[in-house]
């Protein structure tokens, strides 16, 4: 690893934006893998926001520092609140497993270039950056950040672990990221590399032969036995069992030491250096507007509906297109516009597919297509729909479920709560069943499930007529919102007459409150104590909506301070207080992991009872979160009164390490308060995920992905601190891919048992499908389990490594350096791809001129390609892509006269004049 990592591995976001490296941790100053990378992605991000703005003819000036205002800046000049929480969030998943390498694959020496393993190493770059190309084509966008992390970390590693430093080199090594080059000149194993070091700190114990030969080495690293090849270099270090033997010492670069300080602030430099480099090949292969989607910067909106098609259900889809077809028109041009849509629908016995798109004009169509036939037996595929929405929407997602039926696939219900904690999605059902049919006892279980999950989710159970429907969906406009935050949630069943307070502070906006439940009683309370009951439906304090079981009370401005909501009844309900303001947080539950690199991971499922709870919490807010201060972080029963306040230890860039001792029993939430400094304003955010403590831990690792009609295995192991016995094991994944696996494990208190999974993805299968998958253990009599999801990629085999060739032909125009608006220019080019799998795309990655392009086949297919610009924007790159995310670039830059006329002139002559054409780092 690149610079030992005592780190969270939560987004570092203030710190890199500022393009430093180091960050004060747990365990004190480094250089880490999360540093190196976040500061190479916010450089990219800055960048292609920057090409964007001027591909749109608009300005790119952030009005500060912070990451906020970056994505404020990045997302243009629509109306609206913005919020930080959704980039956090996906960076957040780059950098977990850009730290976590060092824990699932500690010994691994491919993963981190030990004992000489560069052709291996460099596989696992190739694969994965094709891996993430194929990925994001298919839309799957966290399990190509999620790889990319990984990518990044053994890319670095090369560097702090190699000898291409003490080599004299100046520039990363391309052929790491080049499936066309292969690595050269490295030792033979028979070949020594080091001299002895007896201290086990010398400047350079490279042998005179390795340094004149140019030859490439790595340290060897043991972690559980001594022996290395004969006169090989260790990799150096406490635990490194192999720098006892001959010759002793390391070269390893993770640590700045006294022999080595030069050395290792090299090594990172050039690790941030080839960072950028991949950074800039993947860019390339994907579009600017695809890369950015990549790094979370899109409005935080999502549009996400759940429809039974059902025989019943004409009334309930009609409304669905009503409610959908006015969020699309109404919010176009501001923040508010979703920035994707999701539809999945159901029948019995068929359901989905799941369609995503970011056109609005696509999901009209697709909505205007439903139509309500068939079903007949009454419970339908609900469940197995909702697990497709669940993998196939961004994290912290709200999803709306259109049913009345109750759901026939109950054998996922564990499953669909495993995503919900998992994706922290929030959920919402629609119930138009009628009342006869919701009366009889086998109806009232099964549409129990729909309860549950609303209330784990910490979304809705609206219980509605079909001809009431209109009335209520009003909380799908209110939710499908920027910057939505929650204020509070609390649940009662049975009620209890109880005040509830809750903060309302200077940044909300659209304060709505929804409170669910049969004959309520209620008065609403402000800070300066005017009050409103349940029966004023027009108040002081705002309007209050019924419908069904539903009270949606909007209020008529927001006033700072205290409020109140005191219930007056037994009947249970929920409550739940909703906004819109940049100020919120996002958080993961993490352990610590020992071995060379100790960090923290993040919790795959519930975390383990028995200790403490720990968290990795970061704020987020419109100037940064250098203005919001955090004064208390609790977990908060949703259901109950047990409040456990957490100790705060304030790391860096608006992160915190929050340890919780006593966690409660049940579900919970987290709960924080604070203030922002700007207004000098208190506030209060609440999650809606519930949690809870699990005596089951189970852990799978799947780092490589999937060939299409190839068996694939995931070791997995369960283990216990509870009751020892038999565990049923399951799992299930979105697309019903064939699996198998053992139905039980035998586990002792104390111990683990290993079990394998095998899943064979079908040959037709698409590159860079998505399969999620989710392994669940339960222990003896049903009384706990845990679960972890797993996010697989398909990726076919590529065998075309040669990218595009770009040629210019040709350039016209003047451009004066007195006024660039009244002149133009022109650029043509040719693109081909020889006999590779073809040119899928030709794009302008940088410049604000237009291109158009023509397919001529004369032997070769050639496209002759025509760019044209205002002399304002007198540069241009253009990006060519072959079918397997291959990348070819032409980049051109006409240079100003102050008086006098450029002419127009073939290749052979402008290329003295120091203009020039490039294709991925090599001419043509």
């Amino acid at each position: 690893m690149i610079m030992k990592s005592l780190v969270p591995v939560v987004a570092l976001i203030a710190l890199v934006v500022s393009g430093v490296q180091a960050f004060i941790s747990v365990g004190g100053t480094r250089n880490t893998h999360v540093s190196i990378t976040g500061s190479a992605v916010m450089e990219k991000i800055r960048e292609v926001c920057a090409a964007v703005a001027e591909s749109e003819g608009r300005d790119f000036k952030p009005t500060g520092s912070s990451a906020e205002e970056l994505l404020r800046a990045c997302l243009g000049t629509a109306t609206g609140d913005v919020s930080g929480a959704k980039f956090r969030r996906a960076l957040n998943q780059i950098y977990t497993q850009n730290g976590i390498v060092d824990r699932d694959f500690m010994s691994s020496a491919a993963h981190h270039f030990n004992n000489e393993a560069f052709n291996e190493g460099r596989n696992l770059i190739i694969q994965g950056t094709a891996a993430i190309k194929a990925n994001v084509r298919t839309d799957n966008l966290q399990s190509a950040r999620e790889t990319l992390g990984r990518v990044c970390h053994t890319l670095q590693d090369f560097y702090s672990h190699s000898n291409w430093v003490e080599l004299g080199n100046q520039m990363p090594y391309a052929n790491l990221i080049r499936p066309d080059l292969k690595i050269e000149n490295i030792a033979d194993i028979a070949m020594p590399t080091c001299s002895d070091c007896a201290s086990g700190t010398c400047p350079n114990q490279l042998l005179p032969a390795i340094l004149n030969g140019k030859y490439l080495t790595s340290g060897y690293l043991g972690l559980f036995f001594s022996y290395k090849p004969q006169g090989k270099c260790s990799h150096g270090g406490l635990t490194d069992l192999s720098s006892t033997q001959n010759p002793r010492g390391g070269i390893s670069k993770d640590e700045p030491r006294s022999h080595n300080t030069d050395l290792h602030t090299n090594a990172a430099n050039m690790a941030a250096e080839a960072t950028l480099d991949l950074l800039e090949n993947i860019r390339g292969a994907i579009g600017n507007k695809k890369y950015l989607r990549l790094m979370g910067i899109a409005r935080t909106a999502v549009l996400a509906f759940v429809i039974d098609t059902t025989g019943s259900m004409a009334n309930d889809i009609a409304e669905a297109k009503r409610v959908s077809f006015n969020i699309i028109d109404s919010k176009k041009g501001t923040q508010d516009e979703p920035s994707e849509y999701i539809l999945v629908q159901f029948n019995d016995p068929e359901f989905g597919p799941l369609i995503k798109t970011t056109n609005s004009s696509v999901m009209k169509s697709e909505i205007s297509k439903l139509s309500a036939k068939g079903g007949g037996d009454i419970p339908e595929m609900c469940l197995s729909a909702l697990q497709l929405a669940l993998t196939g929407a961004p994290s912290s997602s709200y999803i709306y479920v259109f049913t009345d039926a109750p759901a026939k696939d109950m054998n996922l219900e564990k499953t669909i709560k495993a995503l919900i904690r998992s994706t922290k999605s929030a959920v919402t059902f629609f119930i138009t069943a009628s009342m006869r049919r919701r009366r009889t006892p086998r109806a009232l279980s099964q549409f129990q499930v729909y309860y549950d999950m609303a209330l784990a989710s910490g979304g809705q159970a609206i219980e509605v007529s079909k001809s009431s429907l209109s009335q209520a969906t009003d909380i799908i406009v209110d939710t499908s919102t920027s910057a939505l935050v929650t204020i509070l949630q609390r649940s009662r069943d049975p009620g209890l007459v109880e005040s509830f307070p809750f903060l309302l502070d200077k940044s909300l906006s659209n304060t709505t409150i929804y409170i669910t439940g049969s004959s309520l009683t209620f008065n609403l309370r402000s800070p300066t104590g005017v009050t409103q009951s349940n029966t004023v439906d027009n108040g002081p304090l705002g309007t209050i909506k019924k419908v069904g079981n539903l009270q949606r009370i909007q209020l008529n401005g927001t006033e700072i301070g205290l409020w109140h909501i005191d219930m007056t009844t037994t009947q249970p309900y929920t409550i739940k207080v909703m906004g819109q303001s940049a100020i919120t947080f996002i958080y993961v539950f993490v352990e610590e992991f020992k071995g060379p690199h100790p960090a923290f991971a993040v919790i795959d499922g519930r975390p383990s009872a028995g200790s403490p709870a720990k968290m990795l919490l970061t704020l987020t807010g419109e100037k940064g979160p250098e203005a919001l201060e955090l004064q208390e972080v609790a977990l908060m029963e949703v259901s109950g009164v047990k409040v456990s306040n957490g100790t705060i230890e304030k790391m860096d860039g608006g992160d915190y390490l929050i340890t919780v001792k006593e966690v409660p029993e049940g579900e919970f939430v987290v709960l924080l308060k604070g203030k922002d400094k700007t207004s000098s304003s208190l506030y209060q955010r609440q999650t809606t995920t519930q949690i809870s403590q699990s005596k089951v831990t189970i852990k799978a690792i799947a780092d490589s992905s999937m060939l299409p009609g190839e068996v694939f295995k995931i070791n997995f192991t369960v283990t216990t601190n509870g009751t020892s016995g038999t565990y049923t094991i399951s799992a299930k994944n979105d697309i019903n891919i064939p699996m198998t696996h053992p139905s039980t494990l035998n586990v002792v208190s104390g111990g683990s048992a290993q079990g394998t999974l095998s899943v064979t993805p079908p040959g037709d299968m698409v590159s860079g499908t998505d399969v999620t998958l989710t392994i669940e253990a339960e222990g003896p009599g049903g009384s706990d389990s845990n679960y972890v999801v797993l996010r697989l990629s398909v990726l076919s085999k590529v065998t075309d490594f040669s990218p595009p060739k770009c040629e210019v032909v040709d350039v016209q125009g003047t451009c004066y350096s007195s006024s660039c608006s009244s002149s133009n220019w022109k650029l043509s080019v040719n693109i081909t791809d020889g006999n590779g799998t073809g040119i899928e795309s030709i794009s302008i990655q940088q410049g604000s001129g237009n291109f158009t392009q023509s397919k001529v086949e004369d032997g070769v297919i050639v496209f002759m390609g025509l760019y044209e610009a205002s002399c304002c924007s007198p540069s241009v790159t253009l990006s060519a892509v072959d079918k397997v995310g291959n990348v070819g670039r032409c980049s051109y830059t006409i240079k100003s006269s102050a008086g006098s006329r450029l002419i127009s002139m073939s290749f052979p002559l402008w290329a003295s004049l120091l203009l020039y054409c490039f294709l991925h780092d090599t001419f043509p």
